[in-house]
């Protein structure tokens, strides 16, 4: 078999660069970053035919080779640099059929670079949809280089597709997209010589961009006396650069497009987004529409998590009757399995979750909230580009926080990462519908809903307001004099992918359950040897006080003694001598020593408060260790005034504590991996956990 040629994936963003890659490679991928740079460089192998090989590079999306971004700097860097480890043999560019007007100006500059190219249609059929007909031989032949015709969402033409990859000659396109001595002829001549080149685009790219390229830096101060020279005025030459390449792009595509369905598509689409859009009624709407889903959390998962709570408490009662009794039973049952209960449960959950996140996402709804929340955010200091982190963060901080890689305004990206763990992630949700079924009656508004939708509603508008909030004041605090813009494109409604969203829901449960169940699993073990062993001393005099009580009691006091017996262990364990420390400071938020072992245990991950609890309750219950961990927690009582712990004031304090509380080591570790520096990250803990305090106590003091 040949060696393996080099394919670059070139494309804007939202034409289904990605979807292609993935299944170009299917399985067949790694994740690695850029040499030098913290972003994400997606790579996958691909066989052509039987005896070619390709290995497949997905760049990041980018509407020109000008770059607005570090993720955009990168696709020249990669282009430009022979010596680049991911320098391409051939560059394939995905374009939009929908919209080939605007994705062919990336693929023009692309072509002036004289690296052999591929022109990919995609969205074929939605086009089709849509009214568009493209005629590709006409396009290829004025072009001249290959072009086909795809749908990466149906599958359809991929095999054409390999064929003409492996087809592509070696050859660049000799067609030019525009004529750039035009633009500034005696600088780019001067370049040519310089780096002893022919090719007059790749000339003037590098009087741009030649500063973010490593290969040139010890040229810089020339590239700058020519710049200086000849009055090199790069913002000015980039818009007539655009200007006459859509001026090319006119005459390419005169007769190539037919648009027969454009009047009644952009109608149909205006209309929809005159209601989801609009500037009052539209926040009602995305307000409704969260209700709905989170109503659906408690109402659609209800059934499925009984059923895995059961399963639990059986399987613990189950194994406590037939396994020989001993460490390693009480290990496995009270610890592991008690623990690892505590997640599994809350499947159905994560699970309606994603989906629908991805059906919004899907559809294009998603993308419009973000244009919506662009003016609240700009009132907050922030721009509409710091939406889409704050938006992923529903899911996970960590991806978002790298997504805002994506702002070119260092201020806002870092204001950005700042107060994204704010907001209310996956993670975070376990621990609200526990508490929030402990606190919040289920019963139903309007006979249809539920009062504890409206909590867990409530709980992740907190979240976000607290996250404006927070940003409004660093807006003050952290000075720039660089000024930011938002421009997107809205996306064509569509249909979401069935196939896509059940993915979705069994990926993000099943990441859900292996990442937080390895914490859980390895913080589960550690606390139940915490919270069986402790002192020798203390531990022999239980066993002697509780010896002779039971000498004296009948065999029907036998197990409220056995009961009474762990719990005093369990008060003088060494978890039991860590929460009693800790208690003086959280007693005033309303929380016990065993609610502090599951606050600094969740500081490796939030989802472990749940484990933490059901580990502790299992200890604490001894003989007696029946029950699922909400009848456990809804039957403690405060051991200094003998009322019930879980009130509305001491849930309410947790989970405000739990809404602000920095309590993920992998976000931790993700900022300080973008900012460079401890600083950032440093400040986030401080300010998170003083506010996650300070809210707390107001709130427990306020309604105790």
């Amino acid at each position: 078999m040949a060696s393996p040629i080099k394919i670059a994936l070139v494309g804007n963003p939202n034409t289904g660069k990605s979807t292609l890659f993935n299944l170009l490679t299917g399985l067949n991928q790694k994740i690695g970053n850029f040499p030098g740079i913290t972003v994400d460089k997606k790579v996958g192998f691909c066989k052509l035919n039987p005896t070619l090989q390709a290995e497949v590079i997905d760049l990041p999306g980018t509407y020109s080779l000008y770059p607005k971004s570090r993720d955009e700097s990168i696709v020249f860097q990669v282009l430009a640099d022979t010596h680049n480890s991911s320098h391409p043999d051939i560059i394939v560019v995905i374009a939009d059929a929908t919209n080939l007007r605007r994705n062919l100006l990336l693929y023009s500059q692309v072509a002036d670079l004289q690296i052999p190219v591929l022109l990919v249609l995609n969205m074929m059929d939605m086009a089709k949809k849509e009214g568009i007909n493209v005629n590709i031989d006409k396009l290829s032949e004025r072009l001249g280089v290959q072009v086909v015709g795809i749908s990466a969402r149906s599958k359809t033409g991929l095999d054409q597709l390999k064929q003409a990859i492996a087809n592509t000659t070696t050859l660049a396109t000799q067609v030019k997209g525009a004529d750039m001595n035009m633009l500034a002829a005696e600088a780019i001549h001067e370049v040519k010589e310089l780096v002893h080149t022919d090719n007059d685009y790749l000339a003037l790219q590098l009087l741009h961009q030649h500063e973010h390229l490593e290969s040139y830096t010890h040229q810089y101060e020339q590239f700058e006396h020519i710049e200086r020279s000849h009055h090199f005025e790069s913002s000015k030459l980039q818009a007539a650069e655009t200007i006459a390449r859509y001026r090319y792009l006119s005459t390419v595509l005169s007769g190539v497009i037919e648009d027969t369905g454009a009047a009644k598509k952009f109608v149909f689409s205006d209309k929809i987004d005159s209601v989801l859009t609009n500037r009052f009624w539209g926040f009602f709407i995305f307000l409704g529409i969260l209700l709905f889903v989170f109503n659906a959390i408690f109402s659609w998962a209800a059934y499925p998590m009984e059923l895995i709570e059961e399963s639990f408490v059986w399987l613990t009662a189950f194994g406590h009757a037939h396994l020989p009794a001993g460490m390693l039973t009480d290990l496995m049952l009270d610890g592991v399995v008690a623990g690892l209960g505590g997640i599994v449960i809350f499947i159905p959950q994560i699970a309606i979750l994603f989906a629908f996140i991805s059906i919004l996402e899907d559809t294009g709804y998603m993308a419009r909230v973000t244009f919506m929340m662009d003016k609240i955010m700009r009132k907050f200091g922030l721009s509409g580009r710091s939406v889409v982190p704050m938006i992923g963060s529903l899911a996970c901080a960590v991806p978002s926080i790298m997504s805002a890689r994506t702002i070119e305004n260092w201020k806002d990206r870092i204001i950005t990462i700042m107060i994204s763990p704010l907001v209310s992630c996956s993670a975070r949700l376990p621990v609200y519908t526990l508490l929030i079924s402990l606190i919040i009656p289920n019963q139903k508004v309007f006979g249809f809903i539920s009062m504890q939708a409206l909590a867990l509603m409530g709980m992740y508008l907190i979240s976000i307001l607290a996250a404006m909030t927070v940003a409004f004041v660093m807006n003050f605090l952290i000075k720039a004099k660089e000024k930011s813009y938002f421009i997107m494109e809205l996306p064509v409604y569509r249909m979401p992918r069935w196939k896509n969203v059940i993915f979705t829901m069994y990926d993000k449960a099943k990441t859900f359950v292996f990442e937080a169940g390895k914490v859980i699993i390895a913080i589960s073990i550690v606390l139940w040897v915490m919270a069986s062993y402790g002192p020798s001393d203390r531990f022999q005099k239980i066993e002697q006080k509780y010896t002779q009580l039971e000498i004296k009691k009948d065999s029907t006091q036998v197990s409220t003694i056995e009961r009474d017996k762990a719990a005093e262990k369990l008060e003088n364990s060494y978890a039991g001598i860590l929460g009693h420390t800790i208690e003086p400071v959280i007693r005033p938020l309303g929380y016990d020593w065993k609610i502090g072992i599951a606050l600094i245990t969740s500081f490796a991950a939030r989802e472990a408060f749940v484990g933490t609890m059901a580990t502790i309750y299992s200890v604490d219950n001894g003989a007696e260790n029946t029950g699922t961990i909400r009848q456990k927690m809804s039957v403690a009582t405060n051991a200094h005034t003998g009322l019930p712990l879980f009130t509305f004031a001491t849930g309410f304090s947790l989970m405000l504590f739990y809404a602000f509380a920095m309590q993920c080591m992998s976000t931790v570790a993700v900022v300080y991996r973008e900012t460079k520096t401890w600083k950032w990250p440093a400040i986030q803990l401080a300010y998170m956990t003083g506010l996650a305090y300070v809210a707390s106590l107001i709130a427990y003091q306020l309604l105790k």
